[in-house]
C-alpha cells in the first residue's frame, strides 16, 4: 500500500503532478494500475506484474551501469522463494543450497499455504514456489509445475522396537502419530492400511512436517514419513526406519508464473537442482 502524498515528496514533485503522471502512464497502457482503498493506493494484479517488470528493468540497468563503469556485474540478485509451511525443511535446504553458495544472488524465503503461494506468483511477489501440493488445471493457467522429486515414505520411530521390515497387522500394537487427513501420505497409509485391515492407534495427527519429526523424535510412537525429513536423526541413531511403505510416495514440486521477465534464470536454477538432486 502506497501514500500519493509521501511518495510525492519522496520524488520532489506535488501531489497533482504525481497523479496526473500515474493517470498518463495508465492510459497510455490502457489498464489500471492501482486502486484506492481510504486514503492509500494499492497495486491491482497487472500493477504487481509491471512493478515486477519495472524492477527488472532497474536491476539490469543498475547491472549496466556497473558493467559498463566497474567492469563486472552487480551483485547480489533478489531470487524470492516461498515455501509451503508445512514442507519438509531438509527438502527446502536442499533446494535452495546451490542458491546459497552462489555469491551472484541473494535468496529471500517465504513460508505460507498453497493459496497464498499461488497469489503470490500470480502478483509476481515470489519468483518460484515449493510445494509438496501438485498444481493442477488447464493450459491457460497462469502456472508451470515441475516435479523435482519423489520420495518414497517409509514407517519411523524411535530406535530399539522390536518390529518385523514388512508392514503388518503387528504394527496395530504400537502408538501413531500421522500427517493431517488432507496430506496426500495420509491418504496412501489409511489405503494400505484399509487394503490389509490395519486398525492403527492414532494418538495425534499434525500437518507439519517439522512438528512431525519433532514428536517422532521425543515421543514413543511411530509416524509416516520420507527418510530425507529425518535423515540427521537416523544418521545418529536416535531414530530409525523400520519399514518402506509400498506405492506411497511425497513428491516435490516447483511451481513458477509461465511469463515472468526472469524465466530462463529461474529456470536454470531448477536444473541446477535436478541435475544435482540427492537420490
Amino acid at each position: 500500500m502506497g501514500n500519493l502524498t509521501k511518495a510525492a515528496k519522496k520524488l520532489h514533485i506535488s501531489q497533482s503532478a504525481l497523479s496526473a503522471q500515474i493517470k498518463q502512464l495508465e492510459e497510455s497502457l490502457n489498464c489500471r494500475l492501482f486502486l484506492r482503498q481510504g486514503k492509500k493506493l494499492v497495486l491491482t494484479e497487472m500493477g504487481n506484474v509491471a512493478l515486477s517488470y519495472a524492477e527488472s528493468i532497474f536491476s539490469k540497468g543498475n547491472e549496466l551501469e556497473n558493467l559498463l563503469h566497474k567492469g563486472m556485474e552487480s551483485e547480489n540478485k533478489i531470487v524470492r522463494i516461498g515455501v509451503l509451511s508445512t514442507m519438509s525443511r531438509n527438502f527446502i535446504e536442499s533446494f535452495v543450497e546451490p542458491i546459497l553458495n552462489n555469491s551472484s544472488y541473494k535468496l529471500e524465503i517465504h513460508a505460507s499455504g498453497q493459496t497464498t503461494l499461488l497469489n503470490s506468483l500470480t502478483n509476481h511477489q515470489l519468483d518460484l514456489a515449493l510445494t509438496n501440493i501438485e498444481v493442477r488445471g488447464n493450459a491457460s493457467q497462469l502456472w508451470e509445475c515441475i516435479l523435482l522429486n519423489r520420495q518414497p515414505v517409509s514407517v519411523i520411530g524411535p530406535n530399539g522396537f522390536d518390529i518385523k521390515s514388512e508392514f503388518s497387522k503387528e504394527y496395530e500394537e504400537y502408538n501413531w502419530i500421522l500427517p493431517s487427513v488432507e496430506s496426500p501420505i495420509r491418504s496412501g497409509f489409511d489405503g494400505l492400511c484399509a487394503l490389509q485391515q490395519i486398525e492403527p492407534k492414532i494418538v495425534a495427527e499434525a500437518n507439519d512436517m517439522a512438528m512431525l519429526r519433532l514428536l517422532a523424535r521425543d515421543s514413543m510412537a511411530l509416524t509416516v514419513m520420507p527418510e530425507v525429513v529425518v535423515k540427521d536423526e537416523l544418521k545418529r541413531g536416535i531414530l530409525k526406519s523400520y519399514a518402506q511403505l509400498p506405492d506411497i510416495y511425497e513428491n516435490f514440486y516447483a511451481v513458477t508464473i509461465k511469463k515472468h521477465s526472469r524465466k530462463n534464470e529461474i529456470n536454470n536454477l531448477i536444473n541446477k537442482f535436478l541435475i544435482s538432486k540427492p537420490a
